[in-house]
């Protein structure tokens, strides 16, 4: 682990066409922490992880990733770095367990099922292992396609938008998962629209509007923009998520035994628009 951020942004441009997508994009991204790009949909974010993955040029400024420049060392960025889409890229007519070996073998290591075990521990799916992906629920199919992401253990891992589509439950499933990424050292860029995914995995937002950076700071930082707030006594209501889990109960990592492979959102979030 170096002082130096794991991700470094200056000066990104990248346009299709006359479509100005990013416009002058700056930050950092410190090792180790979770770093959330928060934007409406068309803001940006995805084009960003594309150039910072080295899946898509940049017209103007620079970029490294691990020490890497993304445009001269695209190689050993991709070495360094593993990406999550927005939706799982698991073969679901294979058994979990055999879709970690699948990427452990096309990674040419060693050991490949002792690899794939490890992994099915860390991320509670031991009893799962042997069923198709296929039967999973949402989480679980999420967990799966982020433990495959893990396989080589690359320092820096891009999140865009990793709980798209997902019931309460498995999202906060996948928030536990990122979490214990970066409490093991993993750094994490998520990319985001749903306010209380930055707000509950952030360790700093960056805000990306018509693609530039509005504001960058933590989440005690950003609320200190606004003027303080007058105190009053109001009874706290709970919300639709919370009456939604206290009837069904908090995540179970051994949830969709009965196969249930639904991945309706149920409207308890708020997402940018």
């Amino acid at each position: 682990m170096t002082t130096e951020p794991a991700i470094r942004v200056q000066g990104m441009e990248k346009s299709f066409k006359d479509l100005h997508v990013l416009q002058g994009v700056d930050f950092d991204v410190k090792a180790g922490s979770i770093f959330a790009l928060l934007g409406s949909n068309g803001a940006g974010k995805t084009t960003l992880v594309r150039i910072l993955s080295t899946l898509l040029k940049s017209d103007a400024g620079t970029a490294t990733v691990y020490g890497f420049d993304v445009a001269t060392s695209p190689g050993d960025v991709r070495e360094s770095i593993s990406l999550t889409g927005q939706f799982a890229a698991v073969d679901e007519v294979l058994t979990g367990r055999e879709n970690l070996i699948l990427v452990a073998r096309l990674r040419h290591l060693k050991n490949p099922g002792v690899i794939a075990d490890e992994l099915l521990a860390r991320f509670s799916l031991t009893e799962a292992g042997n069923r198709k992906a296929g039967t999973y629920s949402g989480g679980m199919r999420r967990r799966l396609d982020i433990s495959m992401s893990l396989i080589g253990n690359p320092p820096v891992i891009f999140l865009d938008e990793p709980t798209t589509g997902l019931d309460p439950q498995a999202r906060i499933e996948v928030w536990q998962t990122v979490k214990r990424l970066a409490g093991q050292g993993t750094t994490v860029l998520l990319t985001t629209q749903y306010l209380d995914e930055a707000e509950q995995l952030a360790d700093r937002i960056a805000i990306l509007h018509k693609g530039k950076i509005i504001q960058n700071g933590t989440l005690a930082e950003l609320k200190q923009l606004l003027p303080p707030a007058e105190v009053e006594y109001v009874e706290k209501q709970p919300s639709l998520e919370d009456v939604f889990l206290a009837l069904v109960g908090e995540p179970d990592d051994t949830d969709s035994a009965d196969g249930d492979t639904t991945d309706e959102a149920v409207p308890a979030r708020k997402e940018l628009r």
